[in-house]
Order: structure tokens, then C-alpha cells, then sequence
């Protein structure tokens, strides 16, 4: 290529990045918790009632307030809600998070839970939550902050005879079979202690406020973190379906199978006879409210647990895509979004996206294609550095290797900054990749096929690098040409 067009490419290069950091930092937390709710005095006010429990809590009520953080943004969601409520007498609360705040509350217990598998601390969190909300009753007031990623960082098996280990391939058996997200968390709730609804049925007598920073579509938000605070409406039928069609009792320890395997495998809390999707109608606007879940003619002794939740969606993909959306159109581009691939394999989304690029960017000079939510990679051996965003972007690299001359830049990065087992939050790809890869001494083709594309990008200098953001709003994934 000639130097004018790597000067283009370069260009494009700072483009998908500055768009990109920018619809980060729009996804400000402590701006979302302030258009949700306000603390004046002893009053907690909602500030967008959408019927889901009530509008103003009085807190004088409540001798005691706990608070549960956990997932990848926990930290930042928890420090934000302290700063708000100020001194409470009875605060106590847990942290799980896998990235330490620097501040801590002394009223707090921290715990470093793993990801993207548990470890030691994310059973010694789950039991001490679970210790903890024992102790609620109708004069507590329980917040859970919950974001991405609490599916491994916070866990517990439901048969106390699993041990770790077995807990441990379990989730590497889930990872690597290719499933969409809804369909891994429906064994994570039925496997654990604390998924499913039962971290909240375990405090079933307190009035129950969940902020939601979800990492899942908005149309299965039962899905964040395997729903440790909302009514499940899976089914144990539906896990061995699930099984089955992944062949993953093969993958499983003996223990592990065994549990799967009862006869009296007990079902998750909620209405199985009843099965609307959780928080299933929601407003779009400047703010997502999720809307009520549930109706009193439909609930079961259980789901009485969580009659008078409430839940409130902070922040999602949705307001993340918008962010980039206006960002890529104030700097002159047509912008399109398609986020139909999203629970997609990676490699057909990579093709439909770029096919869907070439149709659209024919009628415009300044084009950007938009794409949320995030796609799948089945495993079929033990991966090298990489992740969903870097294998994407390396599968785009490999099809725009075939039009060397176009001007088109592909960037796809995780909101949390980090993209698998990589200190990396995704990649950029463009038609000059693979050259520059193999002149690198690379094969870009062996680099997929055993899913160790971190390397190969880090070498070119493509790597998407942010570092821990306190988000975890899903991925982004964006295409832009620039005829000029």
C-alpha cells in the first residue's frame, strides 16, 4: 500500500479508538445513579417510578442496611452509592469484585472473586453473603449492585459436596462449548447457591433494591451475573436439554454429573408455570427503566419473596452503542446500527457485519457501521492469548485481507477492558493485518485455529488497550470507511 494509504488507515485506526474511549466515558455510573435516585434526608426517592415497589423509601424504617456488590464493576457502584447515602447507622455490606477498590469502607468485607473462572474468594464471598442476609428481616433494607461477570467472581455450589475444582471445570466446560450466554446461565442457576433468585430469596423477609449494570440483552437481564436477585423462570427440563445438546456431561467431573444427574435436581425460585421474560417491557430514552416484572395473581409462595422488589437498570449496550452513535455522527459520519449478530459464532458475524458494511457504505463517503452486544466462540482445545474481541477482529482481518486496497478499519473491544484471558479489551483489524502479520513472522491462520490472537495484534501495535474501566456494558464493535 502506499504511504498515503497507511496515513488513511492510521487515521481510521484513531478514529475507532477516540469513538470508542468516548462512548466509555459518556457510560458515566455516578451520572446514572443521580437520574435514578436522590437520598434527602431519611428518604430514598425514585426518580423515574415505573411501579416496581415503591416510589419513596422511608429509611428510618429499617434498623439495618445491607449492601451486596458484585461483578466486575462493583467498586465503582458501590463507592457511588456510598457517597450518596452518607453515614447510616446499621450499613454493613460485601464487596466482590475482581479488581480491589483503593478505597475501602470499613463496614465492608472485600473479597477478590476470579474471573474468568472462581476461585477461593468467590466461595468465601457467596457464604458470607449469604451469612449475612440470614440476619434480614422486615427491618432491613437490602441493595445488591450487580454487574457482569458475578457469575464466576461470586459462587457457590448448591450440593456443598462440590468442591472447587469441579466447580472450576465446570465453568471451563460452559465456556468452551459455544452456547449463547442465556443458555450458560440457565445451568449456572440451577448449579449454584446463590444464582437464580436465591441470593434474594435467602433475605426473602427485606425490602430488596437491585441497581443492574447489565453485561446481557435487556430482553434476558435474568441473565446478569446468572440473576442472583430475580425470580428464574428456567426450567430443570431445560437444563438437560441443554446438556444434551452440547454434549457436556462428558465435560463434566463426576461430581458435577452426578448432581445434574438426580432425579429430585431442584428447580430455581420462580414461577415455572408462569414463564414471562424478566423485566421484559422497558422505556428507551435518555435512561432504560426496566419496568415490573411480576403480577400478585401469578405468584407463588417463593416468588412473594420478591413481590416488592425493585430493580433499576443503571446503564446498558443500548446507552453505549447511542454514545458512539453520536460521536461517530458529530465528527461527520452516517452512522448505522445493526446488532442483530449479537450470541452469534464470531466468524458468521464477522462476515454478516462486513458484508452489511459494503452494502450500506456504497451510498455514503463517511460511513460507520455500529454493532452491540457480543459473540461466541465455541472451544475445541485449550486457547492461547486471546478472546471473543481479538478472535472477531482477526477473523474481519482475514476476509479484508482479499481487498488490500480498501480503505475500511474494524475495532472490537470489550466495555470492561478486558477481552478473554488478556490484559487487552479487543483489536483493530484492517486490510493490511495479515501482511503485516506474517512479515511479523506470524500465521495469522494458526492464530485463529488455536485462538491466540493477542500476540499477533500486540506485535502490530493493534491491541485495544484501557486497562481495568468499571464497566461491563458488553462489547463494541465498530466498522468505518472514509472515502476522503
Amino acid at each position: 500500500m502506499t504511504q498515503a494509504s497507511d496515513t488513511a488507515l492510521d487515521f481510521l485506526h484513531a478514529r475507532a479508538t477516540e469513538f470508542f474511549s468516548g462512548a466509555l466515558e459518556a457510560c458515566n455510573i455516578e451520572s446514572a445513579f443521580d437520574r435514578r435516585i436522590r437520598f434527602e434526608g431519611n428518604t430514598l426517592k425514585r426518580l423515574i417510578p415505573d411501579g416496581s415497589g415503591p416510589d419513596v423509601i422511608n429509611l428510618s424504617q429499617f434498623k439495618r442496611i445491607f449492601v451486596i456488590a458484585l461483578g466486575k464493576a462493583a467498586g465503582p457502584m458501590l463507592e457511588v452509592l456510598l457517597n450518596r447515602m452518607n453515614r447510616r447507622k446499621g450499613l454493613r455490606g460485601i464487596c466482590c469484585t475482581k479488581y480491589q477498590p483503593k478505597k475501602r469502607n470499613w463496614r465492608f468485607r472485600y473479597f477478590e472473586g476470579g474471573h474468568p473462572l472462581p476461585n477461593e474468594e468467590s466461595f468465601a464471598a457467596a457464604r458470607a453473603a449469604l451469612a449475612m442476609l440470614k440476619k434480614a428481616r422486615r427491618d432491613t433494607l437490602v441493595f445488591f449492585l450487580v454487574s457482569g461477570g458475578g457469575s464466576a467472581m461470586f459462587d457457590l455450589p448448591l450440593d456443598p459436596q462440590i468442591r472447587l475444582d469441579d466447580t472450576i471445570a465446570f465453568h471451563e466446560a460452559l465456556l468452551g462449548a459455544g452456547a449463547p450466554i442465556n443458555e450458560i446461565n440457565t445451568l449456572r442457576k440451577h448449579f449454584s447457591a446463590v444464582k437464580g433468585g436465591r441470593l434474594a430469596i435467602a433475605a426473602s423477609e427485606a425490602l430488596k433494591v437491585s441497581f443492574l449494570l447489565p453485561d446481557v440483552p435487556l430482553r434476558t437481564l435474568d441473565a446478569l451475573s446468572s440473576g442472583p436477585t430475580s425470580p428464574d423462570h428456567s426450567t430443570v427440563d431445560e437444563v438437560r436439554e441443554i446438556i444434551d445438546k452440547y454434549a457436556l456431561d462428558t465435560k463434566f467431573s463426576p461430581a458435577v454429573r452426578a448432581f445434574f444427574e438426580r432425579n429430585d435436581l431442584p428447580e430455581s425460585p420462580g414461577n415455572k408455570s408462569w414463564r414471562p421474560p424478566f423485566l421484559s417491557r422497558f422505556q428507551r430514552g435518555d435512561a432504560i427503566q426496566a419496568r415490573r416484572f411480576t403480577a400478585a395473581a401469578h405468584l407463588t409462595d417463593e416468588d412473594e419473596a420478591f413481590s416488592d422488589s425493585v430493580f433499576e437498570v443503571l446503564l446498558s449496550s443500548h446507552d453505549l452503542v447511542e454514545s458512539a452513535r453520536a460521536l461517530a455522527q458529530m465528527a461527520g459520519y452516517f452512522v448505522a446500527i445493526d446488532n442483530s449478530c449479537d450470541d452469534w459464532d464470531y466468524a458468521d458475524a464477522a462476515r454478516y457485519l462486513l458484508d452489511r458494511f459494503h452494502d450500506l457504505r456504497a451510498l455514503h463517503r463517511r460511513f460507520c457501521l455500529i454493532s452491540g452486544g457480543e459473540v461466541t466462540v465455541a472451544l475445541n482445545r485449550t486457547p492461547g492469548a486471546g478472546g471473543r474481541n481479538q478472535q472477531f477482529a482477526l477473523a474481519c482481518a482475514l476476509e479484508l485481507a482479499h481487498h488490500p486496497g480498501d480503505m475500511l478499519t474494524v475495532l472490537s473491544a470489550g466495555s470492561d477492558g478486558i477481552d478473554g484471558n488478556t490484559h487487552s479489551a479487543g483489536a483493530i483489524a484492517d486490510p493490511t493485518t495479515v501482511a503485516r502479520a506474517i512479515a511479523f513472522g506470524f500465521d495469522p491462520e494458526e492464530s485463529l485455529r488455536t485462538f491466540n490472537a493477542c500476540p499477533l495484534f500486540t506485535a502490530l501495535g493493534d491491541t485495544v488497550v484501557t486497562g481495568p474501566t468499571g464497566h461491563n456494558l458488553r462489547d463494541l464493535r465498530l466498522l468505518i470507511s472514509d472515502k476522503s
